[in-house]
């Protein structure tokens, strides 16, 4: 097998966040539930934009904001996500290439345009979305290129991807064509909200096509149908090169492997503002330990300041160079 010529290939959602704060009466007012997704369509989108103060504009979606931490800590990686020709569109192409990201797929039509989601993080650092996801739905298998999986070392879905039929059929090519050459396929089930939607095909890609799973405490719960984490790790299979790992929120992380069964606390900081991205980090952290050789309890020590740098500020990118961090942090 040749050696890859990229270490993470990421395949999402190519969305444009806009990142605005408000309080408890916004949700009450406009009827949302804290700290949940919600698919919307574009009109109710754009009503919502209209009816809320001004935000932060930024690339998004979940497996391009891991894509970027990775980048920020020296990963070779590379994305594949659907935007349209468009001024959104433009934003998040020139926002990942200029973070280090290759990214090259073909954009789509002018309509439907180019994805946004719109974020709304309450003072409990909470943060509820409504994403349309526009130009998103039109990625399709002929986006995934065999050559660029085959040559990459680990291939990153994202679970808010799956829906449409041929999105699928993009993951199921990416993780035949990664397998086909020798190389890992990640997978993060992204919210409970597409865990519930799709639990059945979510089970078969997480016990039978996938090396390395990411959930939180709800989703891994959810996918199992069971009422603890500890429940639903017991179900998971366990053999050779298998990795899951569950996110825990302010109790750190649990991860396992076929031999191995590892809890890490969470990092301590100062004050949580903004939960946005902070499972996005830790996978970027985690796999960056993957890369690099480290064991679980190294991998999982990573992905905690990866995911704590994220909560500490407004929005899902890092502020603050997380190479220093982890580097400082893994050498005492």
């Amino acid at each position: 097998m040749s050696l890859p010529l990229f270490d993470i290939l990421g395949i999402g959602n190519a969305i444009v966040d806009r990142l605005i704060a408000v309080d408890d009466a916004v949700l009450s007012r406009h009827r949302l539930s804290k700290g949940t997704m919600a698919l919307v369509d574009g009109d109710t989108a754009a009503r919502m934009l209209g009816a809320l103060p001004e935000g932060v504009e930024c690339s998004g979606g979940s497996a391009a904001n891991t894509l970027v931490g990775l980048a920020g800590l020296g990963v070779r990686t590379a994305y594949i996500g659907k935007v349209a020709p468009d001024r959104l569109g433009g934003v998040f192409s020139s926002d990942m290439k200029t973070i280090g990201v290759a990214f090259n797929t073909p954009p789509g039509t002018e309509n439907p345009p180019t994805a946004q989601c719109v974020v709304l993080v309450t003072p409990d650092a909470q943060r509820t979305m409504l994403t349309y996801l526009g130009a998103c739905v039109e990625l399709g298998p002929d986006d995934v290129p065999d050559e660029l999986v085959a040559a990459t070392a680990i291939t990153y879905l994202e679970g808010y991807l799956w829906d449409r039929p041929a999105a699928k059929d993009a993951f199921r090519k990416a993780a035949a064509v990664a397998h086909a050459a020798g190389r890992r396929v990640a997978l993060t089930l992204s919210d409970p909200f597409c865990v519930n939607r799709h639990r059945d095909e979510f089970r078969d890609l997480a016990d039978n096509h996938v090396d390395i799973l990411f959930a939180n405490e709800a989703e891994i719960t959810a996918l199992y149908e069971v009422a603890t984490v500890e429940e639903a790790l017991a179900l998971v299979p366990r053999h050779a090169g298998r990795i899951t790992v569950v996110t825990r929120g302010a109790q750190g992380s649990t991860a396992m492997d076929a031999e191995h069964t590892v809890s890490v606390p969470a990092e301590a900081i100062a004050r949580v503002v903004d939960t946005t991205g902070a499972g996005d980090l830790y996978a970027a952290g985690f796999l960056y330990g993957v890369v690099r050789g480290a064991n679980l309890t190294t991998c999982a020590r990573i992905g905690g300041i990866a995911a704590a740098e994220a909560i500490s500020h407004v929005g899902a990118r890092p502020q603050t160079a997380l190479l220093p961090l982890v580097k400082a942090a893994v050498t005492t």
